[in-house]
């Protein structure tokens, strides 16, 4: 396995310091550039190769926001895991919109970390559990011009992203559980994800839900 080359950037000093010497235990993984500026960080993207990026979304001078749209602009595979707290929802839209592909809380531990990383590196989208959760609260838009999904579907797919169960849906909504599956295997079949933290990225991207 190639070793995943990693840089943080991140304003709190302490914190980042920290998140390197968890991300030093954790095997194939070397973080090549650390920073407190996205500025810096945009300016290394040519000269140290680095696989993926995690990004503070709250940081002075260039947000986490701008950061990701620059980075992504100059190394478009390059891979932004988003470092988070709950009161950070407001961006998390922004972050998607400008093209990060998970978020970690940033209380979380060294092997939710690995994971991430790992579900990142191997194409896929990332979210903490404790933020699926919290998607419960958000709204839900009914997305202008979108006919993919049936509306059974869409009902489905937003259940979905708010963590509930086949099991728990096919209760809620008075459907068997096979049915269930079977709009949820065409639902991730229309919207081309593999598992829920793609296809809230997708959800969100295609303006059926936002998070506040």
């Amino acid at each position: 396995m190639n070793t995943i080359q990693m840089a943080v950037i991140d304003d709190h000093d302490l914190f980042r310091e920290g998140i390197k010497l968890v991300l030093g235990q954790l095997d194939g993984l070397e973080v090549v550039y650390d920073t407190s500026n996205g500025y810096h960080f945009i300016e290394i993207l040519g000269v140290i190769p680095v696989d993926i990026a995690l990004m503070d979304i709250e940081m002075p001078k260039l947000s986490g926001v701008q950061t990701t749209i620059k980075a992504l602009q100059a190394k478009p595979d390059l891979k932004i895991i988003a470092l988070t707290m709950f009161s950070d929802t407001g961006h998390y839209s922004q972050m998607i919109q400008a093209g990060v592909k998970g978020f970690i809380l940033k209380k979380s531990g060294k092997m939710e970390l690995q994971e991430a990383i790992n579900t990142v590196y191997q194409g896929g989208n990332y979210f903490s559990q404790d933020i699926v959760k919290k998607l419960a609260c958000q709204n839900v838009l009914q997305a202008p011009g979108l006919d993919s999904l049936t509306s059974r579907e869409m009902e489905i797919m937003l259940l979905i992203c708010k963590g509930f169960t086949s099991q728990e849906i096919s209760e809620k909504l008075f459907i068997s559980n096979k049915t269930v599956e079977t709009h949820r295997g065409n639902i991730f079949l229309k919207s081309c994800v593999r598992n829920t933290a793609g296809l809230i990225v997708w959800a969100i991207k295609n303006q059926y839900f936002t998070i506040e």
